[in-house]
């Protein structure tokens, strides 16, 4: 069958009227029917399409030809008529949506930078109206003071000072500690305060607090700067640092360990400077940070009461102080600072914070104490009243004169850290018996918070 052995049906364009059956060509032996009885193959002659037919094909167009035959357009997929082919629609189409894309994204990307170009103009604004209002509450707080602070320096001064910050000493929850000297050769530290407090309480606080004090046992405020966001407080350089360097390393890995004697010296150098700030000054200071980090050693190992961020002034014949939520360091902070189950916030919560510390530089100072005793696992201060007698003689390695040291100091960290504040010795209290006779010393109630 030829017609199965054609791979391409062709569609000619026939007349669609009826034939002529009359017509000499089909009834003579030689004309039309006789050929079409006949089988014959029928040749496509591609060489024959026009040019643009070819092309309008070959971009998945159909060609349309006039009643003559003549090449007239381009049928494209689309519905559109082109001239030659269908890629020039598909080009341009793509080019249209490119464009279209492209300022789409432009301008999605433009308004977002105006968006955030906006937001960054109204929080600098805020920002600068806080900053105002901030400045202005500490410049009349200055003010007001002024005869109580000490020297006020610029920031320039400041950055002279410190050899534009090249040295620094340490890092505290209220800014960084940079070591510098003045001009007479004496050396300094300088705090820098961290730029996050809306209402400069942190600053006041340091100038108001030590600007009140004057004690061996309470840093010496220099002087400050206060110059638009830039805030430092000036104070004595301390060459051995804070007691966390000293009393809280074990000696076997390279730290420092003091003796129970120069331990015991600094208790009681911290109880005078505290017992200075709630009773021996004009303004009551209550510091409410009360931990090694923020006790400062000078060249004999005197203890300075420093970092005065937190610290509550009130009127002497205040005893009970309000504050505006919990301050402090967690292993340190009095129970009623965070609950007011515990009673009421008072300069006892200062008491707290130095019963935790002492008993804290005695446990540390024992090297005889691993992770494998018994007292790793309990409360160190349950376990100490449990152990007292033995402790002390095991510590001071039979000594009579370490062991009255350290009963001491164990005895006065446990009276400290009563639960409840009324339990609690005042600080005056607190020196009587560090400086006493350990015979009239007894044990507090055994009420701790474990």
């Amino acid at each position: 069958n030829w017609s199965q052995a054609c791979s391409q049906v062709i569609q000619l364009p026939v007349h669609k009227g009826p034939i002529n059956h009359t017509d000499p060509g089909w009834t003579n032996g030689s004309g039309y029917a006789s050929l079409l009885r006949k089988e014959f193959q029928l040749g496509w002659n591609e060489s024959a399409k026009p040019p643009a037919c070819i092309q309008c094909e070959g971009s998945n167009g159909r060609c349309s030809h006039s009643r003559t035959g003549d090449f007239i357009g381009c049928l494209c997929p689309d519905g559109r008529v082109q001239s030659d082919n269908c890629d020039s629609t598909r080009r341009r189409h793509s080019k249209d949506r490119t464009k279209i894309y492209t300022i789409a994204g432009s301008s999605g990307i433009l308004m977002l930078c105006l968006l955030l170009f906006a937001f960054w103009l109204g929080y600098k604004k805020y920002r600068s109206k806080g900053k105002s209002k901030e400045t202005a509450r500490i410049e009349s707080f200055l003010q007001k003071n002024g005869t109580v602070h000490p020297k006020r320096y610029t920031y320039a001064q400041v950055k002279r000072m410190t050899r534009s910050f090249a040295e620094k000493l340490g890092q505290g929850g209220f800014g960084a500690v940079y070591r510098g000297g003045l001009s007479d050769g004496r050396q300094i530290a300088v705090k820098m305060l961290k730029d996050y407090k809306t209402d400069g309480e942190d600053f006041i606080n340091e100038v108001a607090s030590i600007s009140r004090t004057s004690h061996v046992n309470v840093v010496t405020l220099l002087g400050f700067c206060l110059e638009g966001s830039k805030r430092a407080l000036i104070y004595d350089y301390m060459p051995n640092g804070s007691l966390e360097r000293y009393a809280f390393k074990d000696g076997s890995e390279g730290g420092n360990i003091l003796g129970w004697e120069k331990l015991f010296d600094i208790a009681v150098g911290i109880a005078r400077g505290l017992e200075y700030l709630h009773r021996g000054c004009n303004t009551r200071i209550v510091h409410f940070d009360i931990k090694p980090h923020n006790i400062l050693l000078d060249q004999n190992f005197c203890p300075k009461i420093s970092d005065f961020g937190l610290a509550k002034l009130c009127l002497n014949k205040e005893s009970v102080i309000s504050i505006g939520g919990a301050r402090g360091t967690i292993g340190y902070i009095a129970p009623e600072v965070y609950s007011k189950q515990f009673g009421a916030v008072s300069s006892k919560s200062d008491v707290y914070s130095y019963g935790m510390m002492v008993l804290e530089m005695v446990g540390a100072r024992d090297k005889n104490i691993s992770p494998n005793t018994e007292s790793s696992s309990q409360y160190f201060p349950q376990w100490i009243y449990e152990h007292l007698d033995e402790y002390c003689i095991s510590a001071s390695e039979i000594d009579g004169e370490i062991t009255e040291v350290v009963r001491k100091m164990i005895v006065v960290g446990l009276w400290c850290i009563q639960l409840s504040s009324t339990d609690r010795p005042t600080m005056t209290r607190v020196v009587e018996m560090l400086e006493g006779s350990t015979t009239g010393l007894e044990l507090p109630p055994k009420v701790l918070l474990s």
